[in-house]
């Protein structure tokens, strides 16, 4: 693990370049990572499955939970859009509402 970190640091270093609310940002809204995140938590505890659509049924249910949670606003997105901005103006676009 070390020596792919030490041989990939130039790519792994530029996530280090912004600010702790973009970090935060990118990290946490990759979301069918986390939505697998989420279901592997529910599904691993469950041991065996009496079948298929057991399976299958318990993994809408998750699913079902957590689609509610993708309407509600990205923390301190403000904060967070007017940073990459900055760095990426000119291939950033915004879409403004008034």
């Amino acid at each position: 693990a070390a020596k792919s970190w030490l041989d990939n640091w130039t790519n792994l270093s530029t996530f280090f370049e912004y600010d702790e609310q973009v970090r935060k940002t990118i990290y946490t809204t990759n979301p069918i990572e986390g939505m697998h995140r989420q279901v592997r938590k529910i599904t691993k505890t469950k041991g065996a499955f009496s079948s298929e659509q057991a399976l299958m049924k318990l993994i809408f249910l998750i699913i079902k939970d957590i689609s509610k949670k993708w309407t509600l606003p990205m923390q301190n997105w403000g904060l967070t859009i007017s940073q990459l901005y900055i760095k990426f103006g000119d291939r950033l676009k915004l879409e403004r509402n008034f």
